[in-house]
């Protein structure tokens, strides 16, 4: 028993399993069945994951950390303007090696990023953070991500050869995230119950 409590989190050991299986089966992403693919299986995931957030939400903690907005100021700069600013300042150092300068392009791409919506949830819930401030952000960082990356990225990218859907963009981050929370959170007088009493074996 002391050798388990000595094993890293679950969620470590099975990104690196997904590590694992994505190297020796690289074509499981190509997988198909009458439509059901590995994406259908993500969505399912990403949607499961925050419904059961909704489920163990306050929602007097919720308002009360949504007026908190000096901390959501913070978490946006440093996701939109530390970040990509810390990397710009090598640039000087990689301009004159054309060699590197795509390894440089990509790296400042994942710097000017939003944070990924259900890793950031899922590492808070993991450090017992704040929760609603982290769906939030994350929504949020989303939203604000669709305008600012492009900006970024103008910097260095001047063509794009292909076209964005604003539209569909949003309305797959309030289908898969925004929807699945609240409706469990309407939900939780009749399954709070139910999250209570298996909330280890969920893992938030």
């Amino acid at each position: 028993m002391k050798i388990l409590n000595k094993l890293p989190d679950p969620f470590i050991l099975f990104l690196f399993v997904a590590i694992g299986v994505a190297y020796f089966f690289p074509d499981i992403s190509l997988w198909s069945y009458k439509n059901f693919n590995l994406n259908t299986i993500i969505d399912i995931g990403v949607i499961l994951v925050f419904f059961f957030y909704g489920l163990k939400l306050n929602w007097k903690e919720v308002f009360k950390d949504l007026a908190n907005w000096k901390m959501h100021v913070l978490i946006q700069s440093i996701t939109f303007i530390f970040f990509p600013l810390l990397v710009l300042c090598f640039y000087p150092l990689v301009k004159s090696y054309p060699i590197y300068f795509t390894l440089y392009i990509a790296i400042f791409y994942l710097a000017a990023l939003p944070s990924t919506v259900s890793s950031s949830v899922v590492m808070v819930s993991i450090a017992k953070g704040n929760i609603p401030s982290a769906i939030f952000n994350a929504s949020i960082s989303g939203l604000i991500g669709i305008v600012i990356t492009p900006l970024w990225m103008s910097l260095f990218l001047s063509k794009s050869d292909g076209e964005f859907d604003l539209l569909a963009t949003f309305l797959d981050l309030v289908l898969k995230i925004i929807l699945p929370v609240f409706i469990g959170a309407l939900l939780q007088p009749y399954l709070g119950f139910f999250y209570n009493k298996y909330k280890k074996q969920f893992g938030n």
